[in-house]
């Protein structure tokens, strides 16, 4: 009988096995390689959330998940789960907010994006760790806070 967590574990486990993807250490991705997974993955999150809100124009979603995906929001989100953070979490989440990044858009603050690139850190370590439900309860607190 299979538990929860091996049935949610289930497609990336297909998923190494089709592609013969090795298997590597978490620890080891920068929080860069981190947040480069994490952004992807928050995205899919909150576009699936608006699409879920019911079939409109494709204009309408991309402005509705835009809001909510931008270095702003997502600082608002990290600020907001700041005492929800186990200690880890809040390791991971520093070293992506102190990590060399690009320069910012220009309609965000520098403070946000790396607020912003520390959360998208924190949600591809979740991911890789394959912590899928700790990973959407912090994702559900912060989008509560919005």
């Amino acid at each position: 009988m299979e538990t929860g967590l091996e049935k949610q574990n289930m497609p990336w486990q297909y998923m190494e096995e089709l592609f013969q993807m090795r298997g590597v250490d978490i620890k080891e991705y920068s929080p860069l390689a981190l947040a480069y997974i994490g952004d992807a993955v928050y995205d899919l999150i909150i576009r699936s959330l608006v699409l879920n809100e019911g079939n409109r124009q494709v204009q309408k979603m991309h402005k509705e998940t835009s809001s909510m995906v931008q270095a702003s929001a997502q600082a608002r989100m990290i600020t907001a789960l700041n005492d929800q953070l186990t200690e880890e979490e809040h390791a991971v989440y520093k070293r992506g907010r102190n990590a060399k990044s690009m320069s910012p858009a220009k309609n965000q603050s520098v403070s946000d994006y790396h607020k912003a690139t520390g959360f998208e850190a924190l949600m591809g370590y979740l991911y890789l760790k394959r912590d899928f439900k700790r990973m959407l309860d912090l994702i559900k607190l912060g989008l509560d806070e919005l």
